[in-house]
This record gives C-alpha cells, structure tokens and sequence, in this order.
C-alpha cells in the first residue's frame, strides 16, 4: 500500500513539503505523507469530465406527511449527519440498503430521512425472498474467552408451511461455500424440524482475480491464450485461458502479494505483455503483480502482443488431425479446481502419461444440490461402476454441494475405486444472471465447459442426477461424433399417444430445427478440444446474453439452448 501511494501521491507531495516539514524527520514527514494521500484518495475528482465525479442533489420542496420516514439523531444539539434515501420498499435493493441505514442511525450521530417511491401496481409479488444483511455495528466479544463472536444472520418468526431454500448474496468476487449444516439448505420445511432452528456457517474460500485481456495491435482477444498465478517459490498454483468474450479470465486467489504471468508453452511462445493496469508497478521489471489487499473486487487489465515471426501462428486450431490434437493437449492445463483424488491401489501406476490416462479412463460430470439429489447422484455413480471395467473419474461442481457430500465422498472412492475432482466457477458478473437456483445450475451444465475442466481433458460425459446407468458408458466415450462438439441424446417419437406433449412438432421449434430433432440433456457428450477450438463456449454465451434478456426464451435453459444452436454448433 506505501508503494502505491508512493506512486501516485507522495513524490507531489514531498516536493510541496516546506524545508522545516522536511526536516521534522523522517517518521513523522512520513506519517503526514500517508495522511495526506489517504485524504485526496477518498476525495472524488471534482472534474466534471471525470467519470468518478458525482453531482449532489438536494430533495427540496416535497409533501413528507404520509410517505417519508424521519429518524431524527439522537443527539440534536451536536454535530450530525444527514442520510437520504428514496426507494421502492418492495425491491432488493430495499431490502440490502435497509440494514445499512439502520446500523449507521446507530453509529453515528444521524438523521435518516427515507422517501418511499413505490410502484402503485404489480402484477405479481415483486419480493420472494427474506434478506438478512450481515452488519454488526461493532465487534462483539466472548466474555469467557475474550475471543471475537462471529457475525450472524438471525431470521425469525418465519413461517412454518413454505418450502424455503437458504443461500447468501455476496460480492462478485467472493466464492463461498457451506461448510457446515445438518439439515437439507435447498429444501427446508420448518413443519418439519423439531427444534425449529435450522443453522449453518459459510466460509469465505477464495476471493477472485478477473481480468479482460486484448491483443495491443488488433485489440481483439487472444482466444486460449493461457495465464498462470502463483507465487516467487510456486509461479503455477492456478491458471486459466482467455475467454472470446469481452477476453474475460479469472482465477482464484486469496489476500496476498501474486504473480501473473503466462503460462509457459504455446502462450509464451507466441505472445508477450505489453502493459498491464490496476496492478502493482514495480521498476525495472514487466512481471504483472497483482495486490489482493481487501475484500473488493480486483479487475486487472492487460494487453499482449505476438512476437516477431509469430504473426500468423494461432493458438488454437480448427482440425481433426492427430497432430492438432497433439498439440491442443498437450499445452493446456487445469483451471483452478480443487483435486480430491482417491484411487484403487491396484490402478495406481499403470500409466505415467497424463495424455495416455485420460484416454483410458470415462470422464463423468455431474452436478446436484440438495440432499435428495445428492442421493440420487450417489445411485447414479454405483450404476455407471456396475456396467464398467473401465476406470471412471468423476466431476462435480463444488459451488452447490452439501458438506455432508464433501465428507462422503471420500469414503466412497476407497470403497468403490473411483478418482473424483470438485471444479469451480464463479458466474461472471458482465453475463446475465439468473436468479433462480435451478436455473444457474442448468446454466453451469451448458456455459462454462470451456473454463470449468483441466484444459488436458479430452472427453467428459454429463449424466444427469437422476439418471440409472444400464450399459457401459465406455461406448459413448468412443463414439465417433464426426466432428461435432457434443453429442446430445434425441427425443424419441415412437408412441404417437404422446404427440400433444412434443411442443417441438409445432410452432418455433419446429420451424427452427427443419426437420432436425430435439435433444434433451440429461446425457451428452463432449469433445472438449474440438469445442475450444471452435470457441464453441463463447458462441454458446453469446447467444445466451441475446435470448436471455426475455423472460419467455429458454424456459429449459440447459437443453434449449443446444437446440437453438443446433446450425451453428
């Protein structure tokens, strides 16, 4: 942070400094440098073509008898601050900057003046959800243990009949997970708790290093282009590839002082950093630093150029040939996922090749949340080790799974002698959100295969939660896609009793597919280097950021969208 405001503010400074402030020494002109660049930091530029400058308003001549709330301070005849707020009490904004006001009515000495500006008609229930923002107005203390009591949020008097599901809100950049809980958190039904507490504690795992990277000369993304984030002792702790769009990466990573560099191969055979922005300068060096120094967001700029003689070399290529293979996977490695690996002991060691494993084994990726899909999934697994010789790893998504199926799994893979790998991936703040948690989770079925798998896996096959395995998924791992991206599953048609539920027959779809049919997606297959190297998840966001802006596209996002792309990829 010195650094920083060295760079910035304290060379200005110490040449305004009067000798005799100069002089006072070194710690104390020290001391009133930091003082004052903290000072002109919080200070917005007062340039009208800044884009930090806010322009103040003052709420004059409006009627406050029936829809303003006043909090008068509870000290009126000292110093005090005015807060001002309009909103639509039936909104989540409503509901987030609630607590706020309320917690700095306390800690300050403050009159809170609250404009409701409601909508006078809905349609529909505008709030569906209960909001507990966690803001403590001071730390608390055990008075046993003198140790920090942690933050909670308490919701009470709730009703006992609606099914609830528990999540958190958080920052864009924060990845957090429940570590632990007793009862079922998508499926809770306080009827049915006989205590009537439900509880659980979240944890804050990583915090986020985005980034945008473009090529200085085209100023295009470097589609594939791999980066790497480690430290001086260990440069390659997580790495990534450059997303198409908007050339968006992002890595996980915790507070501390990093190193992003590019990852050595292809990507530092072709191309080289050219400049880089909201990273730490250091002289004499062209190492990008990233600082993760708070708890918000850090989004890192930067810009690469080809080298000489490698202007028309490409990093990814669009063939079928061996060698293309060769060399797609060869140079690619795992995104930042978390490896959780439990092996047979009687398969250990029979191949040194990470290439040649790969190729021996059935990549299976599922995903479930709740307790109850979870039981379905573990049924799932038995049936794909039943009806197979082959060796099987098996990839879930970690963002939505229980504790209780984090701490089972182990056991399972000593038991049944299967590999397993827990991957993550935090939906990117520039694509459009979904709300509901059902469809997120289709959402990571079909948007992210790209980013979400080590980059040497050559094949994965989604097989639905609920799905019972009756045949060796070896043959579809095989199977010979004639190079397509994925294989999905068709919709049958040989009863016609059921014609009137085949919406595909009629209307859009049947328009839009010619002839073709509808796949569903609860099993597929995917030849991840042929969909990198035809950007195929980058086609696949972008036509998800057009149709998703209406509420009536993809109702079944996570097979509709396959079908809506069905000419193009």
């Amino acid at each position: 942070m010195e650094r920083y405001a060295q760079n910035f503010w304290s060379e200005k400074i110490m040449n305004t400094l009067t000798d005799d402030e100069r002089s006072a020494g070194t710690r104390k002109c020290s001391d009133l440098v930091l003082r004052i660049c903290s000072v002109l930091l919080s200070k917005p530029s007062l340039s009208s073509g800044s884009s930090s400058y806010k322009q103040r308003y003052e709420i004059n001549n409006v009627r406050d008898e029936h829809s303003v709330l006043m909090l008068e301070p509870r000290n009126p005849n000292e110093p005090f601050i005015e807060l001002t707020a309009i909103l639509d009490p039936l909104t989540r904004g409503a509901q987030k900057i609630s607590p706020i006001l309320a917690t700095f009515y306390e800690v300050f000495n403050a009159r809170v003046k609250i404009h409701f500006n409601a909508v006078e008609k809905h349609s529909d229930m505008p709030l569906k959800l209960f909001y507990r923002f966690v803001l403590d107005q001071e730390p608390r203390f055990d008075t046993a243990t003198g140790s920090i009591i942690n933050p909670v949020a308490m919701f009470k008097s709730m009703p006992k009949s609606p099914l609830f599901t528990l999540g958190m809100s958080v920052p864009e950049n924060w990845m957090v997970e429940a570590v632990d809980a007793i009862y079922d958190l998508d499926n809770i039904h306080l009827a049915q708790v006989d205590s009537n507490i439900v509880g659980a504690v979240f944890e804050l795992e990583h915090l986020l290093v985005e980034g945008h990277c473009f090529e200085q000369s085209s100023g295009s993304p470097p589609r594939g282009l791999q980066f790497t984030l480690g430290t001086k002792t260990k440069p390659t702790i997580y790495d990534t590839i450059v997303m198409a769009n908007l050339g968006y990466f992002q890595l996980k990573a915790s507070p501390g002082i990093w190193l992003l560099r590019l990852r050595q191969g292809r990507s530092t055979d072709i191309y080289t950093i050219v400049s880089h922005d909201n990273t730490d300068q250091v002289a004499n060096t062209t190492e990008v630093i990233p600082i993760v120094s708070s708890f918000r967001s850090l989004v890192v700029k930067i810009r690469v150029n080809k080298k000489p003689g490698k202007q028309n070399e490409e990093l990814l290529y669009d063939s079928d040939d061996s060698s293309s293979d060769d060399q797609s996977g060869g140079w690619f490695s795992g995104w930042n996922s978390e490896k959780s690996t439990r092996q047979n002991s009687a398969d250990k060691g029979k191949d040194s090749s990470g290439e040649d494993e790969d190729s021996k084994r059935i990549n299976i990726f599922s995903l479930a949340s709740g307790h109850l899909y979870e039981r379905l999934l573990r049924i799932m697994m038995i049936s794909v080790l039943k009806h197979t010789e082959t060796p099987v790893k098996f990839w879930f998504l970690k963002n939505y799974l229980s504790p209780q199926f984090k701490q089972i799994l182990p056991h399972m893979a000593r038991r049944y002698g299967f590999e397993y790998e827990l991957v993550q991936y935090k939906w990117p703040r520039w694509l459009h959100q979904q709300t509901e948690k059902q469809r997120i989770i289709w959402g990571y079925k079909i948007l992210f295969l790209d980013v979400l798998f080590p980059l040497d896996v050559k094949k994965i096959i989604f097989v639905d939660a609920d799905q019972v395995v009756r045949a060796d998924l070896r043959e579809l791992r095989d199977l010979d896609l004639e190079g397509a991206p994925y294989g999905y599953t068709p919709f049958c048609d040989s009863r016609k009793e059921m014609d009137g539920f085949r919406f595909w027959k009629s209307g859009y779809w049947a328009t839009h597919l010619h002839g073709r049919k509808y796949h569903i997606s609860a099993l597929y297959v995917v030849d991840l280097q042929k969909f990198r190297r035809i950007a195929a998840g980058d086609r696949l966001r972008g036509q998800y950021q057009g149709l998703s802006q209406d509420p009536n596209s993809l109702s079944n996002l996570d097979q509709d969208l396959p079908n809506n792309m069905i000419h193009q990829v």
